[in-house]
């Protein structure tokens, strides 16, 4: 049985399953600049002992999957960026330095599965065409697989017409996805404030998108991901009506501090961990965390997981 089969077979039975704490806000919050218009996706070139070592702590910690930082390197925003023309090195290094950081780690690490992390964010505002965001997916994902990624994480799922250009795209590598989906704005919002049929962050239901990629043959898993710790126990519940299968947290939580966006101190390790009960009960088995959530708050989260 692979790697991924066995984490998949944990999920399925009900396990507690680690995913990784954030990677690229880590990056950056350890010393890696950021790119203009595209955050921490020159890290894997630029300070890839950084990169590495942030997945190694996450695997020292008890992370059975971890992902790589490659959540701003679509072509778009490696575009916007000025440095397109290292697509494909960005992408092949950042899954390689995730691989190093579990192979580093020894036998007791044999474990933990590699993600290939798969965004259609943009940081510029300026989108492409749902044509173009397929294939330059399926040029990112098929050079993720064959630098040996073991499934994709598709990460921030905003809306419908994305999300199934992604998924379109991503199904044609042959490997397990899972679909991570975003609720609420950035900085978040108390959780009485969703409606009642709660939607993406951009456009959609909340479970319409979940139907949808059911449909991928592909898909084993959800998870409600870079959504406010505050909102992610009513998205997990919503999820939950309708998949019965693994479903993961992985929260953040963002603030407009003087007209910028932070992700800094906002939680602490125990406030985060104490959420983790709350999330299970709602359905999910899977726990980690987005942005602004590092080591120190995935070490607390373990600490609460039986194990």
């Amino acid at each position: 049985m692979s790697r991924y089969d066995e984490l998949l077979l944990r999920a399925r039975t009900g396990a507690p399953v680690v995913i990784d704490g954030a990677t690229g806000s880590e990056c950056l919050r350890r010393g890696v600049p950021e790119l203009p218009n595209g955050w921490s996706g020159g890290a894997a070139l630029s300070h890839p002992d950084i990169v590495r070592q942030v997945h190694s702590d996450y695997v020292a910690i008890g992370a059975d999957l971890i992902v790589s930082n490659t959540f701003a390197t679509g072509r778009n925003v490696l575009e916007d960026a000025g440095v397109a023309d290292d697509f494909e090195a960005h992408n092949r290094r950042a899954v390689e330095l995730a691989i190093e950081a579990r192979t580093n780690a020894g036998d007791d690490a044999d474990h933990v599965v590699v993600g290939g992390g798969i965004s259609n964010w943009s940081f510029s505002g300026e989108r492409p065409s749902l044509k173009a965001l397929h294939d330059n997916t399926v040029i990112q994902a098929t050079i993720m697989r064959d630098a040996g990624a073991e499934m994709l994480s598709l990460e921030m799922m905003v809306d419908l017409p994305r999300m199934t250009a992604t998924l379109d795209a991503v199904s044609v590598v042959d490997l397990p996805i899972w679909v991570g989906l975003t609720i609420g704005p950035e900085e978040g919002h108390d959780a009485d404030q969703l409606g009642v049929e709660i939607q993406l962050r951009e456009s959609g239901a909340l479970a319409e998108a979940v139907e949808v990629a059911k449909a991928y043959g592909a898909v084993d898993a959800f998870c409600l991901m870079h959504s406010d710790v505050r909102l992610t126990e009513r998205g997990l519940a919503a999820i939950r009506e309708v998949w019965n299968g693994p479903l993961g947290a992985y929260a953040h939580a963002a603030e407009i501090v003087d007209g910028e966006l932070t992700f800094e101190g906002l939680v602490t390790p125990e406030q985060y961990a104490a959420y983790v009960p709350a999330w299970q009960a709602a359905g999910a088995t899977m726990i980690g965390g987005c942005c602004g959530i590092g080591p120190d708050h995935l070490r607390a989260v373990v600490e609460r997981l039986p194990r």
